[in-house]
């Protein structure tokens, strides 16, 4: 992250007014203002209830809603996932997190999913298309909280058709989806502990549900937590800049990795797998931007990726990649 990004927050966490943080994947970008001083027709956000969407009347949904993907060839995909197993082969990388833009099209504006979409963290910004800044966020993962002074963190590994028969059994007893949910457990951990003192496993590997357009799907996730410092409240930009990029959307080792899906993935991410946040007098609420939607001239794209491990067969991945391809709508 940014010098200036860092200092930006640093200095809000110091002066006491609540405010929110978006900060691309890159950590060269980020929109940063006071809660006071947010125009909803730029942003509006909704985390776990902290809100500035008001009163606003729902529109009215249509009678159908149009969702259609175009998918990315296979053989696409399979290049790029080469390129990552290869890596993995010759020692470069045990874990990476693969992702892909995959054009859809949509009768709902972004405005529109974003009132209409269930999520824990949701976001809408408004600005230059050219810059990667017009786009919808309904992610349901945590990165980072802060409360009572200790710092937590939930990964959020390893996903699976919710009507598939006896589906949670059959998740929670895969053996590269419990693999890859170790290695991330375990490069959290570490990360924390960069920031934190007395850190530890408090949950793990328990399953949420997420419903979505296509049906319900079930997601594995941990819960870790370190004690911060008496001061840490001058330097939470440092505290996230620690963290980042998040470990669960690169890999292991992650500054390894996070070369290898550069070359692997050919597009620019943007703000997608950035993350975003509120700081409000010594706690914090934030989240990975996944379940990413972005408006680029007249036409949308979706992004969305998963873990990949040694273990990994490329046509079950392509399968959860097009599987996290949804609306958040009951």
């Amino acid at each position: 992250m940014k010098q200036v990004i860092i200092e930006r927050i640093n200095l809000l966490a110091q002066e006491g007014d609540p405010f929110l943080f978006v900060v691309n994947f890159q950590g060269d970008d980020a929109f940063i203002q006071k809660l006071s001083d947010i125009d909803p027709r730029e942003c509006l956000y909704d985390f776990e209830g902290t809100s500035n969407v008001g009163r606003q009347v729902e529109p009215p949904f249509p009678s159908e809603v149009q969702w259609e993907v175009d998918a990315p060839s296979y053989a696409s995909y399979e290049k790029s996932f080469d390129i990552v197993k290869n890596n993995m082969l010759m020692g470069n990388s045990y874990l990476a997190n693969l992702t892909c833009k995959v054009p859809v099209r949509c009768n709902l504006s972004l405005h529109d999913i974003f009132l209409h979409a269930k999520g824990k963290y949701k976001l809408l910004l408004r600005g230059h298309e050219e810059e990667n800044r017009h786009f919808v966020c309904f992610s349901p993962e945590t990165f980072v909280k802060v409360k009572g002074g200790r710092v937590y963190s939930y990964p959020m590994k390893g996903t699976l058709d919710a009507s598939l028969p006896q589906a949670e059994e059959v998740l929670m007893a895969d053996a590269k989806e419990a693999a890859e949910h170790a290695t991330i457990v375990d490069l959290i951990r570490n990360d924390l502990s960069r920031v934190a003192e007395d850190v530890r496993v408090d949950k793990y590997r328990y399953v949420d549900v997420l419903h979505t357009n296509k049906g319900d799907i079930l997601q594995t996730s941990s819960e870790i937590s370190g004690r911060l410092s008496r001061n840490y409240q001058a330097h939470i930009g440092d505290m996230l800049a620690a963290q980042l990029p998040a470990g669960s959307i690169t890999g292991a080792p992650k500054n390894k990795t996070v070369a290898i899906i550069e070359e692997a993935e050919g597009y620019d991410r943007g703000f997608y797998t950035g993350i975003m946040g509120i700081y409000d007098r010594g706690e914090l609420n934030s989240a990975v931007m996944i379940r990413f939607v972005e408006q680029h001239g007249d036409g949308l794209s979706f992004k969305a990726g998963g873990g990949i491990t040694s273990k990994s067969d490329c046509r079950k991945e392509y399968d959860e990649v097009l599987q996290k391809i949804y609306l958040p709508f009951e």
